[in-house]
């Protein structure tokens, strides 16, 4: 859809609020009344409001550049139905601020950041038809409290993520993504209270803190403090990779070289952790250096599982195995981990309690992260009316026992897990003061 068809208008919603985000995308319209409504896309299983970030390219003849390619489910549905023909890349978000990630190599094309994510908005606004056919003046557009990376690079980010929205032909408002949920809970508040957000989104954990005040107040919410960490949902979806299935693909393996007996190297593994590689696997040279590594490995059948992944595509579907598997564990304390293919079938049965020693020292990150929104708010945990936990993780049992250990279960608020930031964004855009509410930049 090209940018052009995304025109103003005075007689409709008066802004829009915009999560993109790691694992899903949610869009909402706000109006002059004070209500915001999530907007529903298009997909092969039915209308929803939740769209998976998700991109598949393939070559076709006679589309422009000969690269095709769709978006959200439609990708899915699209990769699934030829994945030796496409390329299926997802959590793109993640390298944002990563300055070692140039490009994605696609067939013979190479794409940057910007170009990826002007893809996605393309479809994401085409299959949400006439709802964002013409698009309000005010764009409020998330960001989270801190990247993904070790050392994550946040002006890099911000100006890729100005070209990415510059497709939308508006000035970009960027919000910090838990003050988006903030406001959304705060709507549902009568009394004045303070109020802390967990976002756990696929691929980073923010918090902020908010002061609440009485519904009327000129400023309804005043900012108080906000943290992030780069560990959220892919981290443990990949936990459960590194124990369960890696090994089964050589990981702590050994391999001869020469008269030595050497462990495989830990890089070949890190790829599948990491979308713009994993995905960019299945090409000669990998496949050429994992034929010499079979050839010297101790365990040379694990190492052909490894191949039949990267040749047959499989990494799409053993996370969604993973993704299961995670959901499973949530609601009951054992879960069955199950993937099959032509060329490769794993079977396991995972306790809640490995799982949770998986994770465990993401979750002490993640609570000393926590502790340090409070610190910077000057609070207490006990000075907390309300706490507000969204985001797939936050179903996780042990996530939520983090946030009761500190604040009492009492306090504690779930609900519209992955639609609130959206929905708090394009309140956001009705403030008067939406400069304020603007994310400062980084020098």
């Amino acid at each position: 859809m090209p940018a052009s068809t995304v025109t103003s208008r005075s007689d409709g919603p008066r802004s829009v609020g915009i999560d993109f985000g790691t694992t899903n995308s949610v869009i909402a319209l706000a109006d002059d009344a004070g209500g915001a409504e999530l907007v529903e896309f298009a997909a092969p299983g039915g209308p929803g409001s939740v769209f998976r970030s998700a991109l598949c390219f393939w070559q076709e003849e006679g589309v422009p550049g000969g690269l095709a390619h769709e978006a959200g489910p439609w990708a899915i549905s699209e990769f699934l139905e030829f994945p030796q023909g496409s390329r299926f890349l997802q959590s793109f978000k993640s390298v944002a601020a990563n300055p070692a990630f140039e490009q994605a190599t696609l067939f013979e094309k190479r794409l940057r950041f910007e170009e990826l994510g002007q893809v996605f908005l393309k479809h994401l606004v085409a299959h949400a038809g006439d709802a964002l056919r013409a698009l309000p003046e005010r764009v409020v557009v998330g960001r989270p409290v801190r990247y993904v990376g070790s050392r994550p690079d946040e002006a890099l980010a911000r100006t890729r993520y100005d070209a990415m929205f510059k497709l939308l032909g508006r000035q970009v408002h960027y919000v910090y993504e838990p003050i988006g949920a903030a406001f959304s809970f705060a709507s549902r508040l009568t009394e004045p209270a303070t109020l802390l957000v967990a976002d756990f989104g696929g691929g980073t954990s923010d918090f902020s803190i908010v002061r609440v005040n009485a519904p009327g107040t000129a400023r309804r919410c005043e900012p108080l403090g906000s943290a992030g960490i780069g560990i959220a949902g892919d981290r443990f979806d990949y936990r459960i990779m590194d124990h369960l299935v890696l090994p089964l693909l050589g990981k702590g393996g050994t391999y001869r070289s020469f008269d030595k007996v050497l462990e495989i190297p830990p890089g070949h593994f890190a790829d599948f952790g990491d979308w713009s590689r994993l995905a960019m696997m299945r090409n000669r040279r990998t496949l050429e250096q994992l034929a010499k590594l079979k050839h010297g490995a101790t365990d040379p059948a694990a190492i052909d599982r490894m191949i039949a992944v990267v040749e047959h595509e499989l990494g799409f579907g053993l996370y969604e195995a993973v993704g299961r598997l995670k959901r499973a564990l949530s609601g009951a304390d054992h879960g069955a981990f199950h993937f099959e293919s032509e060329a490769l079938t794993i079977s396991a049965d995972v306790s809640r309690d490995e799982f949770e020693s998986w994770i465990a020292p993401d979750l002490q990150r993640i609570g000393e992260t926590v502790d340090g929104a409070l610190a910077q708010a000057g609070l207490r945990a006990d000075e907390i009316d309300h706490v507000f936990l969204t985001g797939g993780s936050s179903l996780i049992p042990a996530v939520r026992d983090l946030f009761e250990q500190r604040f009492g279960d009492g306090r504690i608020a779930t609900g519209n897990e992955l639609t609130s930031i959206a929905h708090g964004l394009a309140l956001i855009g009705q403030s008067p003061d939406l400069d304020e509410w603007v994310a400062a930049e980084s020098a």
